[in-house]
């Protein structure tokens, strides 16, 4: 089914814009009267003057989700548009962005006017699609300050631009953008008509170790079609686009420090069902958290020390050597070094001390392979066997700039025929996490079996770990974020 599209206004008649296929509505009539409460599959374009805490604004958010409805903006976008924090980091990572487009002023301060991603100097569309992505609401105003001490301009604030604030001069460009907004979503809708559900997929097409290969992520697109999801995937500059969906998974590598822990968090504020949440990289992209959660829960673990300074004595007495030492939150066995020299020791320590203030220490398990079990919804999956590459003691071998130079063999075993203590391992290790997607990484020496890591957003590439279950893994993954929709929205599937 299409939504169906309400422009909330303080007063339909300081803001007549009627656009066909949408409904004007008053705000405070879309608060109180019965007949909003029990609409489904509604967008929200919340236009009020404010958004400021508690004014009609604000609340027209804040029940729009309560309501099941889709705001924009969020509630999760208007607390961002507070926060100093969050503003200093888009500043810091559009900072590129920001010195080419403003470059040519000869000012020492610029004001940008925002209409839904659009400015009236197309010079400036760009930037302003960008903060329109990173802050989604309507009309936005941003402020930018050129310092010249550090010779570079730098965004000061940005605040959501109530309607009786537009210039007149600016109002019917602003109409013009809605006009257009309103006629770019209205097709998408109606060809997602057969579908119950809107599934967004975060890809990265220049990651060079993507969690899915292309083919494997043409049959997560099948899979979800064939339960009834109108799949989509989606970028980095889609982060503003969030609300249009119901489900987000994210077959793009994760950290905490990166755009795809904000798309797991605004997905979560926006009452998507998230694949994987923000919970699970917090708890799963930091080494140190595993190593302490694991170890608590006598979950075994190759012998492990915290370091925090460049001491070598201790790993030497402890560990001995060689040892691995490992960045927190490195990933693809990047950032992490094992170390055979007693002189070497103290340097590489001092080297992932630069950039954490805690390192992880480990005893080397040397084995041919690691397991690999993935979880969801807490039941195995599959289980695959990773290799080390030719010649090293890694599965994947990468060069001193971080490309990779070889990677070992692999063999996916259906799990009856992988070890009990291994899967039950997995699984109580995978339990402490979550419910989400987790690919664990264990080793077995002999009759006992260590857990190295719990990734999530493991990878699924087609040929490799679909083996066993071929079209059947994609399945089971779509069905799974399928219930997590239906129980948000309240559906019985009995």
């Amino acid at each position: 089914m299409p939504l169906d599209t309400l422009i909330v206004v303080d007063d339909p008649s300081v803001w007549p814009i009627e656009l066909p296929g949408t409904e004007l509505v008053k705000a405070r009539h879309y608060l109180t009267d019965p007949a909003y409460q029990n609409r489904r599959r509604v967008r929200v374009f919340n236009l009020c003057r404010s958004y400021r805490y508690q004014s009609l604004g604000y609340y027209v958010s804040l029940l729009a989700e309560a309501r099941g409805h889709r705001p924009l903006p969020g509630v999760s976008a208007i607390q961002d548009l507070k926060s100093t924090s969050m503003i200093r980091t888009v500043s810091d990572d559009l900072d590129e962005l920001i010195q080419k487009s403003l470059r040519p002023l000869r000012s020492d301060e610029f004001v940008l006017s925002i209409y839904l991603g659009r400015n009236l100097a197309k010079r400036y569309d760009r930037l302003s699609q960008q903060l329109f992505s990173l802050f989604p609401a309507p009309f936005l105003r941003a402020f930018f300050v050129y310092s010249a001490k550090r010779q570079k301009w730098q965004m000061q604030n940005i605040m959501p631009l109530a309607t009786s604030e537009i210039p007149e001069d600016h109002q019917a460009f602003a109409l013009q953008m809605a006009r257009e907004y309103f006629r770019g979503i209205r097709p998408r809708a109606a060809r997602r008509s057969r579908a119950r559900f809107d599934l967004a997929i975060l890809v990265n097409t220049n990651e060079t170790e993507p969690p899915s290969n292309p083919r494997a992520l043409r049959r997560f697109l099948r899979a979800a079609r064939e339960i009834g999801f109108a799949p989509e995937l989606i970028g980095r500059n889609d982060f503003g686009r969030l609300a249009e969906f119901d489900a987000l998974f994210l077959r793009e590598t994760t950290n905490v420090n990166h755009h795809t822990y904000r798309f797991a968090r605004r997905a979560a504020a926006e009452g998507l069902a998230v694949i994987d949440t923000p919970e699970s990289i917090l708890k799963c992209t930091n080494k140190v958290f595993l190593a302490e959660l694991l170890r608590r829960h006598r979950i075994a673990i190759p012998d492990t020390m915290i370091l925090h300074r460049a001491t070598p004595e201790p790993v030497l007495e402890t560990l001995g050597l060689p040892c691995i030492l490992k960045k927190p939150d490195g990933s693809f066995s990047q950032g992490v070094v094992r170390v055979d020299r007693p002189e070497l020791l103290r340097r590489q320590i001092a080297a992932l001390l630069a950039h954490s203030d805690l390192v992880i220490a480990q005893r080397f398990l040397p084995t041919p392979f690691d397991w690999r079990i993935g979880i969801f919804d807490r039941q195995p999956l599959y289980a695959c066997r990773y290799y080390m590459a030719d010649q090293h003691w890694q599965i994947l071998r990468h060069a001193p700039d971080g490309s990779l130079l070889d990677e070992g063999a692999w063999d996916t075993l259906p799990l009856t025929e992988v070890p009990r203590a291994v899967v039950s391992t997995a699984l109580k290790a995978a339990n402490l996490i979550g419910d989400g997607l987790y690919g664990v990484d264990l080793k077995q020496i002999g009759s006992k079996v260590y857990v190295i890591e719990v990734n999530d957003n493991p990878n699924i590439d087609a040929g490799v770990e679909d083996a066993v279950l071929k079209e059947d893994l994609y399945r089971r993954i779509m069905q799974g974020i399928m219930r997590r929709v239906e129980i948000r929205k309240g559906i019985n599937r009995e």
